[in-house]
């Protein structure tokens, strides 16, 4: 079996406005890259749209109404300082959810081995009642518990190697000792969360801070010596990334040195767990990464 790719026409038409880091250019790069040979392989598929029964299953309702009511007919609406909506991020919010839940279907069922959904916008800062960070809505959350739900799952986890700490993900799993979350992340950095001491209510959130500077080895480090031990500790049977690429030493939103090899190294390393654990079950996720040479090799 092969990997399935979800992506839809829509996600390029989210327009957070000139100049702002989450671009259109950004999704165009990975999937021109995923046109090259070595992907031939993949198995494309357009991500459908979500029903709001999907986004009610981690945020609050009259949160999802807000945002839907806030896009704007023309021209931009803001949400949060850092978070833009323009008249097609309605549509593309919905199929960016639809995405991640249709990933998890095929992946549990047995349709294809794993999934990589090639979305806007991104979803890990979002939290049950707040956009920010550039994201509406928690793609990842949503999907895990869309695993929960109609799969019947009881254990998902999501590793998080985006440079920002996931802390919309973190408050949606934090009191369920049957999620999950483990962060490597940038300390200081946006949005100032995901403290090592931050560990959930059964030890289940894992938070690794690496330095402005630190490259290779302080990543591989941490993620040899406490993600994969506490993740395999946790077996679970489904895991999820969230696949952010901005740890990369040529991103201008953050100050982390990880090179490419890096996100092939920890993918590699999780695919392992996953096929340890839960018959490689593996769903991965696009967050962010703002240099879209760095984000398409990645």
């Amino acid at each position: 079996m092969a990997t399935a790719l979800f992506t839809h026409p829509i996600f390029l038409e989210h327009d957070p406005g000139p100049s702002h880091p989450e671009s259109r250019a950004r999704l165009e790069a990975v999937l021109s890259a995923l046109e090259a040979k070595p992907f031939s392989g993949l198995i494309h598929k357009d991500a459908p749209r979500a029903v709001l029964e999907q986004f009610a299953l981690v945020h609050d309702e009259i949160f999802v109404d807000r945002i839907f009511a806030a896009i704007p007919t023309k021209g931009y609406a803001r949400v949060d300082p850092d978070t833009i909506v323009s008249p097609s991020s309605g549509e593309a919010a919905l199929r960016a959810v639809g995405a991640v839940c249709a990933a998890v279907d095929e992946v549990v069922a047995g349709s294809v081995s794993n999934a990589f959904c090639a979305s806007r916008p991104p979803g890990h800062h979002a939290k049950p009642a707040n956009s920010m960070g550039f994201c509406l809505f928690n793609n990842v959350a949503i999907g895990a518990a869309h695993a929960r739900q109609v799969h019947l799952l009881e254990r998902v986890a999501v590793v998080d190697f985006d440079v920002h700490h996931g802390n919309g993900t973190q408050s949606i799993f934090e009191s369920d000792g049957n999620l999950f979350y483990a962060s490597t992340h940038q300390s200081p950095s946006y949005p100032g969360t995901g403290n090592p001491n931050e560990c959930g209510v059964a030890g289940n959130i894992v938070n690794v801070t690496l330095r402005p500077g630190d490259g290779s080895d302080e990543f591989r480090a941490a993620v040899t010596n406490t993600v994969l031990p506490k993740l395999r500790a946790f077996w679970p049977e489904l895991l999820m990334i969230s696949a952010g690429f901005d740890a990369h030493r040529d991103d201008p939103l953050a100050q982390l040195n990880l090179e490419t090899d890096d996100f092939t190294w920890i993918t590699s390393q999780l695919m392992e767990v996953a096929a340890e654990s839960c018959a490689g079950r593996v769903v991965s996720v696009l967050e962010g990464g703002y240099n879209v040479d760095a984000l398409a090799a990645g």
